[in-house]
Formats: C-alpha cells, structure tokens, sequence
C-alpha cells in the first residue's frame, strides 16, 4: 500500500512540475523580448572635411546604402564641419560625450590636425569604431600637357626651377602636403603648395589649370580621368592597386604604377573611419560596428570600392586600436620631418 501511495506521489509531483515548467516557458514567449540599443533620433554623419572630397563621398554613400538596404530606422543626416582643418568635426564629436546618435568619418587629419595647430584634441578623445577602408593618394596632371609618367614630370619640374610649379592639395599641413613634401624630398624638387577646402575643388583646379599637378585620391579624380581630362601617373603605394577593369579605353587603376616603379620612393595611405563621441556604451559601439559591417557586404560597396580603387582593410576592437596608435606615431614622424609640428 505504501509503495504504491509513493508511486502516485511521485507520479502527481512530475506532473506538477511538468506543468510548472510548461507555464513558465509560456511565461517566457510572452513577455517582451528586450530589445538591443539602436539609434532613437535621426543619427548626425559629421565629416572633418569640405564637400566633393573622399570623406565626404563615402558618408554621402554610407548614408544612401543604410536608406536603400533599410539598415537602420531613423535617417542619417551628413554635416560637414570642415573649419580648422577639421578640427571643428573633432572637437564637435569630442563635446558630445555619452551622445550615441553622433558618429564620425574620419581621415588622416584624425593625427595631423592637432599636431599642426596644437587644438586640444586626439583621436582617444573619441570612441573608434571600425576601419572601412584605406585610400590611396595618386600622382595626377592634366592630360593635355606631355607628361607619361612620374619621370618625366618630376624631372620637368626640376629643370623649372624651386617654387615654380605648383602642386594642389586639400589643406595645409595635412595629407597632400605631407605627400608634396616626401616628394620633394625624395627627388630633389620643390613646389608651391596651393591648399583648397576639398579634393573635388583640386580635381577642378588641375582640369582648369590653375596648378600643374595633384596628390589626389583616387574617387576624387576619377571622373575627370575616365573624361579624359586629368592623367594619374603613379600611385604612392608599395603595391600596384588590383582592380583590372578599364576605367578608361586603355587603362584600368591596375596599369597606373606604383611611384616606386618610377624611381620615387615614398607612400602613403589614408585612414577611412568611424568614429563615436566618447562615454558611449560597449552595446552602442556594437551597434555601429554591425551596421558599418552590414554598409561593407552590400554590392553598392563594393562597387565603390572598386571605383574609387581603395584598399579594403577594414578593423575593429583592439585590432583597429593598435592601428591607430602605430599611424599616430608614424604621422608624428612625419610631420617632426617636415617641419609642421605646432611650436
């Protein structure tokens, strides 16, 4: 008898737990999941640059991908902040501490801004999030002078005379003009350095002109060369660009030489990067970090990729960190050689 009372004990008390557990999953399924953070406000694009120039393409491209894949729920609004070589961009991101709803493109003026003015600014004032690409910087002429190569340039440059030909560029003591100065120096030339606000005003000055030559990106030059106005004569990098498809009847980025191939031994590649306000949270970085991811695995990027013929390192976390402090110091450098470090 009292075997079998503990067999139907047993037996009542599975049962009662097996409909406990039933009702608690239940309980489970109907509750709410908790939503990960996203972006509650239209999120505000800011690039440290003009308008026309490669930050400011790729931003206007990001923003277009994240409305037509519907990435993200709220808009996008791209902001230039151009003033003091970019430090207005910076400086505005670095004020909105704890604003997730504020990101930034960045480019090599990240370490060269502060460095030339002494604004009180560096990129650990920010929160890095991810590496979208490097650029690269081209050797451009207009295509109606004689020039063929990088050679034949530089070596008409030298029997001109010091100061006589002038090199266009974005900025003063930033990217082109630390790119003008290696050039100098590696092949015994000197140039008037004439600074405008953005990369697509250069590309119009050089078709106009009104300089001899440009350190151009590629994106900003392209155009121009597929009609037939602007000439790309090297590329300041250890390797050739790969993408073999023509951009012109004749030439694809593929047959434009490295400047190394033409007797100049000097590079240099450019950071494309997004940046947050610091005193964000590891789930907002994270956020960024996936949609950043999801803009590169569209086909749109990829088209653009190749277009403007970028290197597509892309990095996040500690990888993206140690990325960045081995540019700074290398940019330090630079700029301690060219004589641009604010005094």
């Amino acid at each position: 008898m009292t075997k079998v009372s503990t067999k139907r004990s047993a037996k009542f008390v599975a049962q009662r737990l097996s409909l406990a557990v039933a009702a608690l999953a239940a309980g489970f399924a109907a509750a709410p999941a908790c939503a990960a953070w996203e972006p509650t406000k239209p999120v505000e694009f800011v690039v440290p640059a003009g308008t026309g120039g490669g930050a400011d393409q790729m931003a206007r491209l990001i923003q277009g991908i994240i409305v037509k894949h519907k990435l993200m729920k709220e808009s996008v609004v791209v902001v230039n902040k151009s003033g003091g070589a970019g430090a207005e961009g910076f400086l505005a991101v670095k004020d909105a501490k704890g604003d997730a709803n504020k990101i930034i493109i960045t480019l090599s003026n990240l370490f060269t801004t502060p460095m030339a003015t002494g604004v009180p600014f560096n990129w650990k004032d920010m929160t890095p999030v991810t590496m979208m690409a490097l650029d690269q910087f081209v050797l451009w002429v207009n295509a109606e002078t004689p020039y063929k190569n990088a050679k034949e340039y530089l070596d008409a440059v030298k029997a001109a005379g010091p100061l006589k030909m002038k090199m266009g560029g974005t900025g003063s003591k930033q990217e082109d003009q630390i790119i003008t100065v290696g050039l100098e120096k590696a092949t015994g030339t000197k140039f008037i350095y004439v600074p405008f606000k953005g990369g697509g005003e250069v590309a119009v000055q050089l078709v106009g002109k009104h300089i001899d030559s440009t350190v151009n990106n590629p994106i900003e030059a392209v155009a121009q060369w597929r009609a037939g106005k602007l000439r790309p004569l090297c590329v300041f990098d250890d390797t050739r660009m790969p993408y073999k498809a023509k951009v012109t009847d004749t030439m694809s980025w593929n047959d434009v030489p490295t400047c190394k191939e033409s007797g100049v031994p000097t590079d240099y590649v450019m950071l494309r990067g997004i940046f947050m306000a610091p005193g964000v949270s590891a789930e907002q970085i994270a956020y960024y970090t996936d949609l950043m991811k999801k803009v590169r695995d569209t086909p749109d990027w990829k088209e653009f990729m190749e277009k403007g013929a970028f290197n597509t390192t892309a990095l996040a976390g500690a990888e993206y960190r140690k990325w960045l402090e081995a540019a700074e110091a290398n940019h330090r450098q630079l700029m301690t050689e060219a004589g641009f470090m604010a005094k």
